[in-house]
């Protein structure tokens, strides 16, 4: 009897697998034929999956996308005081254990090679800028923003500082642990809101 493949789960394979290489090769190492051995399959099969390296890689960043997403949306669900539920939102998006440390890394790579790259990549969007507009909705409509916030300067701001804290505790992690991006994000939050 052939063996029944999950196509969805192979190509998710494959794109941790394309996260592995960026990991231990960088983006110029993410080529095809090391991603292909990298995920235990033959170019043929690989291709099968994904047409070209372009099509790949935009399908591994938005898996780092569509990851992140699922766990803000579980933390929505959770019943929390609303500052608390911010802060933990943000905590998804910063790399404060190893996965989001490794897919933190994963998606600056990315950044810097769509940015030099010729071909576009229009098709993978962070979403970070709109998700972080959509928080500072959410604590204004309980009320906890302070009168004087403006809000598109402080979801500026924030997006600012979530982008920042990702970038130093990928660069310095012994100094930027965990309790410091807690620290740091809780006091913001509080600047922002009333008592």
């Amino acid at each position: 009897m052939p063996k029944i493949v999950d196509h969805t789960e192979r190509k998710i394979h494959i794109a941790e697998a394309t996260w592995r290489v960026i990991l231990n090769q960088g983006m110029r190492g993410a080529t095809v034929r090391n991603i292909a051995e990298e995920a235990g399959l033959s170019l043929g099969a690989l291709r099968h999956y994904f047409s070209s390296q372009h099509e790949l890689l935009a399908f591994a960043m938005n898996l780092v996308k569509e990851r992140a997403i699922a766990r803000v949306e579980a933390i929505t669900r959770c019943d929390l005081p609303p500052k608390e539920k911010v802060v933990r939102i943000l905590l998804e998006l910063v790399p404060v254990d190893e996965d989001k440390m490794a897919e933190m890394e994963v998606w600056f790579a990315f950044v810097f090679h769509r940015k030099y790259n010729e071909e576009s990549f229009a098709e993978v969007d962070d979403g970070l800028h709109a998700g972080i507009g959509k928080l500072i909705q959410f604590i204004d409509s309980l009320e906890l923003l302070r009168h004087d916030v403006d809000k598109e300067i402080e979801s500026e701001r924030l997006y600012a500082l979530v982008d920042g804290l990702a970038l130093h505790a990928m660069l310095d992690p012994r100094r930027l642990d965990q309790e410091r991006i807690v620290q740091v994000l809780t006091h913001h939050i509080d600047s922002i809101c009333r008592d």
